[in-house]
């Protein structure tokens, strides 16, 4: 390894070594043990190599069951690996003594339904769980029984022995040694109370629950029990439980930064203080010296209260994610990855029954990266690239610890200085830089030099300072070895490696916007361009190309001899490629060689990593038993990357199916065109107050008789054939304070405005042809106490008067396709 001589200019780094030797708790070595997955204090084990497991909540009862599979698939597809989910009491045993698990409460047929898809489980079991549900869960004959809730007091925990055995009797058949249940959450946000916890961990195994792993949420500075569950963090940018008018809590900001501080305060902070549980967080807490840094809640969205309306963007969401990673993180767990709605009216979080916030009745979407009806939002792209880097170099990266920088921000005002931080085990590394956050803008980043000591010497890159604009979330190796060829540094992101125990692998590197990807390679190593084959003349979805991609015409001494876009040598043996389109190029030392596959940044925004192969697509798309899957709004269009080609081709796909031949709205080789719904205004608004009351100084929701006799009304109209599709969504686009949707004069839905469409899938809503269909819009008063993202807060301040508004309503076509040969 090269020695490079200190620049002042550098942003500087020395490699921190692990602060105590490697151990091993009892935790899943000698207790629970299980086939596949084992902890250790510094990283977790699956299937006997390091890993950094990914999970993402969904919630079973939130979603209809016919769509769980999908859903799935499209999780899978997304780079999650383990699927975390809350049983809610509540939605299981309204009434005491009548537990219902059939159909979308069948907890049993859905953990089966994860091992057949190849996901593993984390079961949050509560009893309280919160997730915004009324009684954080408990049944209201719970919650109204005379015992001390949450406590060893016998009397609660006869009630909750009896649920944990209705548990148990659905669900111990599929736990153990080789069951994907691999993690149980006890409780929820319990903060001072570790002896209930080792209470509920036995009771949980008398009743036949077991995992390899039980977990409990550590923020707020929760004592928990030493060794008996592993800690739990969290981390949100922004959050609905703040008031409505304060600025960017320090508690959001801060996780846009690199630290090794764990603790979040800020989390359910108003709910503690509100219920009394446990009072006012305590010091924050440290990741326990038993077990790693793991992460259950870091922001896959956030839910919309009715005071306060955060909206996070994609890359929100993709910068905090990315920090945790550089930070250290063991183990990647989102809250939430695929959105739903509620299973019935009334089971939301409300003023009403006890909390501080309103939450939409219906709605759970959470703006996560699956919406509530299976579309896909910004985060979703930015995260599963994130997660294929996770598979290919997890278990390299377990094994690193995290060391900061010597320069290290003032504090979550400083905006000036770099934050990034490296991953290393000494010899090798990644260099994480997250130059975003959201509310506060950035400048670009001028001049940034990296200076990264290792044991062996220092490796300083780039080979000139780059400026770095505001919006990167990058990943840059140093030293990074591939099938026994080394790049010294990259400017561009690894992504995966396909066809890793080949003779001739291909490593896939994102380039980022805006940043010069130039490649620096050990002694010795010959680079070349090669020409990549393409069979197909358009590319996905009509943006980025994959075909007509630029011939390198190998590498000259002269650079100018070289196309704009292909390979140029520089000096010092660092390459400059400039990927306008996809760049192949190949590396050889000795006998060992490795292609390298440069995606531009538009093209790795519809990269996926899918069994091992790299798919090019803007629409979702996923694996099921002989190969692809998807849907498309027309005919679809992607392109698999071939290794042994070198090039990418088109795949060839069927759709319709057969049983949905003749689903409207789809004509073969066109994009389909969404309809225009007709919305006749039959009610205009009568006046709204600015206030429909309060609770703990948060402005509380319109009651449902104050919507439906002060809201405007509409009368949609659907086409018969509208209604028939596979998968078809209302899209409506309005503005206001609080929106619902009838069927047939029942309300099934609501929305509380924030400047997003408001997507719903006809089917899920009950809308067949003939239903009676109603939309009543609420207006905005202009002195509501509502907190509202940007977007939505310009067009508010811009109205006259009270806002309520509703500019279009269509339906959305999705038609499923299946690869030829596939799914037989």
């Amino acid at each position: 390894m090269p020695n490079h001589t200190s620049s002042p200019a550098a942003l500087r780094v020395v490699h921190q070594p692990w602060e105590t030797p490697l151990t091993e708790p009892d935790m899943s070595n000698t207790e629970d043990r299980h086939k596949r997955y084992r902890l250790t204090n510094r990283h977790v084990e699956v299937d006997g190599a390091p890993a950094i497991p990914v999970s993402g909540e969904l919630h079973f009862s939130r979603v209809p069951r016919r769509h769980w599979e999908e859903r799935l698939r499209l999780i899978k597809a997304g780079g999650i690996t383990v699927v975390a989910t809350y049983v809610f009491w509540i939605h299981h045993e309204p009434d005491a003594g009548r537990a219902g698990f059939a159909d979308n409460l069948d907890v049993a047929a859905f953990v089966a339904l994860c091992a057949e898809v190849g996901l593993d489980v984390v079961l949050r079991i509560g009893p309280w769980c919160h997730g915004e549900v009324r009684n954080g869960g408990f049944p209201d004959w719970v919650q109204a029984a005379d015992v001390q809730h949450r406590t060893d007091d016998p009397a609660y925990l006869a009630l909750v022995e009896a649920w944990f055995g209705l548990l148990g009797r659905e669900l111990s058949p599929l736990v153990g040694a080789g069951s994907n249940v691999i993690g149980i959450q006890l409780e929820n946000e319990l903060y001072d109370q570790p002896g209930h916890l080792i209470t509920l961990k036995r009771l949980a195994r008398a009743a036949g629950l077991s995992a390899p792993i039980w977990t409990a949420t550590a923020w707020g500075g929760a004592e928990l029990p030493e060794g008996e569950v592993l800690p739990l963090f969290g981390g949100y940018g922004d959050g609905f439980w703040v008031d409505a008018d304060a600025p960017w809590d320090p508690t959001f900001r801060e996780h846009f930064f690199f630290s090794h501080s764990w603790d979040d305060p800020g989390i359910g902070a108003d709910l503690r203080e509100h219920l009394g549980a446990g009072g006012p967080a305590a010091a924050p807490r440290a990741a326990s010296a038993l077990f790693p840094p793991a992460t259950c809640e870091l922001a896959g969205g956030m839910a919309t209260a009715y005071q306060r309306r955060p909206r996070p963007q994609g890359a929100d969401v993709a910068a905090v994610a990315a920090n945790k990673i550089g930070n250290g993180s063991a183990w990647q767990g989102y809250y939430m990855f695929a959105g739903g709605r509620n299973p019935g009216d009334g089971l939301q979080e409300s003023q009403a029954t006890g909390y501080p916030n309103d939450l939409p009745r219906f709605d759970y979407d959470f703006h996560a990266p699956i919406g509530a009806t299976g579309r896909l939002a910004g985060s979703f792209a930015a995260l599963r690239r994130q997660h294929a880097f996770l598979a290919a170099f997890g278990d390299r990266l377990a094994l690193m610890p995290s060391s900061l920088p010597a320069v290290m921000p003032a504090g979550v005002d400083d905006s000036a200085t770099l934050r990034w931080a490296l991953r290393s085990d000494g010899s090798a590394g990644f260099v994480f830089v997250t130059w975003h956050q959201p509310h506060v803008p950035l400048d670009t980043c001028r001049g940034a030099q990296f200076e990264v000591t290792l044991d062996a010497g220092t490796v300083t890159f780039p080979a000139a300072p780059v400026d770095i604009p505001a919006g990167t979330i990058a990943c840059w190796p140093v030293n990074l070895t591939v099938a026994g060829v080394r790049i010294d540094w990259a400017t561009a992101t690894p992504l995966t490696i396909l066809d890793p125990g080949s003779t001739v692998p291909t490593l896939v590197l994102a380039a980022g916007h805006g940043i010069p990807v130039d490649l620096k390679f050990a002694p010795g190593t010959t680079v070349s361009s090669i020409d990549l084959h393409n069979s197909v003349p358009g590319g996905p979805a009509g943006k980025h190309q994959a075909g007509g991609l630029a011939s390198g015409a190998g590498l000259a001494s002269d650079a100018g001899l070289l196309p704009e876009a292909g390979l140029r040598p520089g000096a010092d043996g660092v390459w400059r490629v400039s990927p306008a389109e996809p760049q192949l190029l190949t590396a050889v030392d000795g006998s060992r060689t490795l292609d390298i596959l440069v995606l531009p940044a538009e093209t790795a925004d519809q990269a996926w990593v899918l069994a091992g192969e790299l798919v090019l697509s803007d629409e979702p798309v996923w694996t099921v038993p002989g190969g692809l899957a998807g849907r498309s709004q027309g005919r679809p269009s992607l392109q698999r990357y071939s290794p042994d080609r070198r090039g990418f081709a088109g795949v060839d796909v069927a759709v319709p199916l057969p049983a949905e031949a003749e689903v409207p709205g789809f004509q073969a080789g066109n994009d389909a065109v969404p309809r225009v719904v007709p919305a006749v205004l039959t009610r205009v608004a009568a006046p709204v107050p600015a206030s429909f009351g309060s609770a703990a100084n948060r402005a509380a929701a319109p009651s449902p008789e104050t919507i439906a006799e002060l809201a405007a009304e509409y009368s949609l109209s659907f086409p018969v054939e509208g209604v028939d599709g596979h998968h078809t969504e209302l899209e409506m686009e309005w503005a206001g304070d609080v929106a619902q949707l009838l069927v047939d004069g029942v309300p099934v839905a609501d929305r509380f405005w924030d400047g997003s469409p408001w997507v719903l899938d006809l089917a899920d809503a009950g809308i067949t042809p003939g239903s009676a269909v109603t939309l009543q819009i609420l207006p905005l008063h202009a002195e509501a106490q509502v907190g509202l993202p940007v977007e939505a807060r310009v067009r508010r301040e811009a109205t006259d008067g009270d806002l309520a508004a509703l500019d279009s309503v269509r339906l959305v076509h999705w038609h499923r396709w299946l690869e030829a040969g596939a799914g037989q």
